[in-house]
C-alpha cells in the first residue's frame, strides 16, 4: 500500500458542484472555424483510407488543436471535467462522427479498447441485453447497455469522453462529482475509513470480460496517493461482487467505507448535474471524478433512441497514478478490455 495522505487535498481537483453555478465556466463552444477544421481533417483521413485508430498527426487541427491541448491540461491538472459544445451530430453520418470523436480524442490521450467486442468507440444506449432483476452485473451485462439508473463510478481508463448524439424522451441526466472532495469529506468526518479504502479490493470484471468468475488479479485501492497526486477507482457493486467471487469477503469496516463513499457521491451540494444536448462532448478525468446517469425512457422509434458515443483514453504522461491502480482489467498497466473474436 502506498503512502496514506492524512491531510486534505487543496488542488483544483477538489471542488463542489455548488462551486460551478455558471455552466459557461466549464463549457467550451466551438467556433465555425473549429467545426470547419474538424470537417477538413475528417475528409483528409477518409481520403487516405484511414480507419478508427489513426494518430493525431493524421488529424491536423491548426487552431483547435492548441485549444484541445489546454482542455487536456484542465482535465489532467485542473477540475478534471469539461464539456465541448457546438458540433451538430446531424451534419455527419454516424461512422464519420465516430471518426471525428476519435480525432478529437487524440489531442486528449491515447484511445484504448473499451469492451469485449473490441470497439474503440462504444455506443452507449439501451441495447436490449437480457438480465434478471435490477442488477445487470449478475448477468454479466454492463450498465451502459441498459436504460437503468447508473450509480456514481469511475471507468477503467484515465480519461473518458462521452458525446451526445440523441437525448432520451425523458431522463438520462448526467452528474459529475469530485473524488478528491469525497476523500476530503471522509478525512474530515470519518478518518477511520480512509485506511480500508486505501487498502484495496478485488474488483469484479464479469461484465467486461464475459467470464462470470473473473476478478482483478490484485487488490485495487479506491484511493491511492502517489507522487503528489490522489487518484480514485470506485464502483460499489463491482467491489461487492469482487469480494464475493474472490473469496475475500468485505469486512464490516470495508462495507461501511464503500457505503459512506456512495452516500457522499450523490450528495446534492457535492455533485454537479448536467443534461447533455446533441453535440455536447463531456470529458472526464476518471482518476479525479466520478460520473453517473439517471434512468431514462426512450423514444419508441429506433432512430430516435438515446445514443451517446464513448471513447476511453489513457494518459501515461499525464497526472501520476500509483502502480497498483494501473492494471484494472487484467491486461497489464493501462491495458484496455481484451477483445474476444
Amino acid at each position: 500500500m502506498t503512502e496514506i495522505l492524512r491531510t486534505p487535498v487543496t488542488d483544483a481537483s477538489a471542488w463542489r458542484g455548488s462551486d460551478y453555478p455558471d455552466a459557461a465556466v466549464w463549457t467550451l463552444t466551438l467556433t465555425e472555424g473549429h467545426v470547419a477544421e474538424l470537417a477538413t481533417a475528417l475528409a483528409a483521413v477518409k481520403a487516405a483510407g484511414g480507419t478508427l485508430g489513426f494518430a493525431r498527426e493524421d488529424f491536423p487541427l491548426p487552431t483547435l488543436g492548441p485549444v484541445l491541448d489546454e482542455v487536456s491540461d484542465e482535465i489532467q491538472y485542473g477540475r478534471g471535467f469539461q464539456v465541448i459544445r457546438g458540433l451538430d451530430p446531424q451534419r455527419f453520418a454516424l461512422d464519420d462522427l465516430k471518426m471525428v470523436l476519435w480525432g478529437i480524442g487524440q489531442y486528449l490521450g491515447i484511445g484504448i479498447i473499451q469492451n469485449k467486442q473490441g470497439e474503440l468507440i462504444g455506443q452507449v444506449m439501451d441495447h436490449g441485453d437480457k438480465f434478471e432483476g435490477k442488477d445487470p452485473y449478475l448477468s454479466g451485462v454492463r450498465f451502459y447497455r441498459t436504460s437503468l439508473d447508473l450509480p456514481p463510478h469511475t471507468d477503467s481508463c484515465d480519461v473518458v469522453g462521452l458525446m451526445c448524439v440523441r437525448r432520451a424522451k425523458t431522463g438520462g441526466e448526467s452528474s459529475v462529482v469530485s473524488a478528491t472532495t469525497i476523500y476530503n469529506e471522509i478525512l474530515n468526518t470519518r478518518p477511520d475509513l480512509i485506511e480500508p479504502l486505501c487498502g484495496g479490493f478485488y474488483v469484479d470484471l464479469a461484465s467486461k470480460t464475459g467470464n462470470m468468475t473473473e476478478v482483478t488479479q490484485q487488490r485495487i485501492p479506491v484511493f491511492a496517493y502517489y507522487e503528489g497526486a490522489l487518484a480514485c477507482r470506485y464502483n460499489k457493486r463491482q467491489l461487492e461482487l469482487g469480494a464475493e467471487k474472490s473469496g475475500h469477503p468485505l469486512t464490516p469496516l470495508q462495507q461501511e467505507a464503500i457505503d459512506y463513499f456512495r452516500e457522499l457521491s450523490v450528495r446534492p451540494d457535492l455533485r454537479l448535474d448536467m443534461m447533455l444536448e446533441p453535440g455536447d462532448f463531456q470529458i472526464l478525468n476518471n482518476r479525479t471524478t466520478l460520473h453517473s446517469r439517471q434512468e431514462f425512457v426512450d423514444h419508441a422509434e429506433a432512430d430516435q433512441k438515446r445514443l451517446m458515443l464513448r471513447i476511453w483514453m489513457i494518459t501515461p504522461d499525464g497526472r501520476p497514478v500509483a502502480p497498483e491502480m494501473l492494471n484494472l482489467l487484467n491486461t497489464g498497466p493501462r491495458g484496455g478490455v481484451a477483445a474476444q473474436q
